[in-house]
């Protein structure tokens, strides 16, 4: 299955920011300790020269990443008309059948953070909950087997911490 190409404005900061970073500052560091490796002579021992030229691969690999990826994203803004409802962007407070109760951001798959509790839209929770509204019931199909939920609350704006 593709990737959808949504993505918080939050979430396309944060890549643009990275890439910019990258080939702002990053980049010109790890090419001027590159060169000043290189004077030093018999390249193919120098370790910071060697160390150096695969990071500047990676940097440029990423970099070539960022820019396809930041043209293809199709930043989502939460609408008026969604409150009540589960759609991307939304903050996802859940009961399971055990009475836990976790809270999930839909966001979009450049983006996801299990730290954050963040998950992606194209995520079998995140399908399953697109769409629904507080006391709804919805059953994901896991790896685990069946989970229920019942969706408590939906929020568009963080909780201040």
């Amino acid at each position: 299955m593709a990737k959808s190409n949504l993505i918080t404005r939050e979430g396309w900061d944060a890549l643009d920011q990275e890439l910019k970073y990258l080939w702002k500052t990053e980049r010109p560091q790890v090419t001027q300790a590159v060169s000043e490796a290189a004077a030093q002579g018999d390249r193919s021992e120098n370790a910071e020269y060697i160390y150096g030229k695969k990071r500047l691969r990676e940097i440029d690999r990423r970099v070539r990443f960022l820019s396809k990826r930041l043209d293809n994203l199709k930043i989502v803004e939460p609408d008026p008309r969604q409150e009540g409802k589960v759609f991307f962007g939304a903050w996802v407070e859940l009961e399971n059948d055990d009475e836990e109760i976790q809270t999930f951001r839909i966001v979009g798959p450049d983006e996801f953070s299990p730290a954050k509790k963040w998950i992606s839209v194209d995520s079998p929770v995140a399908r399953a909950l697109i769409g629904k509204q507080a006391d709804d019931e919805v059953t994901v199909i896991t790896p685990n087997g069946e989970v229920n939920y019942v969706i408590l609350s939906i929020r568009y704006q963080p909780i201040a911490e």
